[in-house]
């Protein structure tokens, strides 16, 4: 598995972060259209993708860290296939090498479900397990998502 690193995305990989969005985040969070995810990933303040390629040459993760408000907030996405493999933690170790603080949301229950049906379990362990502190006094709700922040302080 090769991880590369670049600060954006060319229009094969946008199509292919955009497909693994829709397959692997909660349905509320899908984009309708391609338009509307390189909308989303325009207004991104100094980011850094990582895309993890599998020795086929497809995508098999993606994790991207960028400056909101004076912080480092970051997201992950794993390929079904590709999760339990250690390649998420692979991805954090990544940006934890790039960034002193990382911050992100994450979906403390198992309420929501993928575009196919499925349920979207919460990777919440896997946060704890990499070092990361919950802070459950610092909670998101909108009418699309309810997530508590966690939080990697570094050292």
């Amino acid at each position: 598995m090769k991880i590369m690193a670049s600060a954006s995305l060319n229009a094969a990989q946008k199509e292919s972060v955009f497909e693994l969005w829709n397959a692997e985040y909660p349905a509320q969070l899908a984009f309708h259209a391609l338009q509307d995810f390189e909308n989303y990933l325009r207004v991104l303040h100094q980011p850094t993708h990582l895309l993890a390629i599998n020795q086929h040459g497809d995508l098999c993760g993606w994790a991207f860290s960028f400056e909101r408000e004076g912080e480092c907030w970051f997201a992950i996405i794993i390929h079904n296939t590709a999760q339990r493999t250690g390649l998420g933690t692979r991805l954090l170790d990544e940006l934890k090498i790039l960034n002193s603080i990382l911050n992100g949301w994450v979906t403390d229950h198992p309420d929501y479900k993928k575009m196919n049906g499925e349920p979207y379990h919460s990777p919440m362990q896997f946060y704890i397990k990499n070092a990361f502190q919950v802070c459950p006094e610092i909670r998101l709700e909108t009418d699309k998502l309810s997530a508590v922040k966690i939080k990697w302080p570094g050292t």
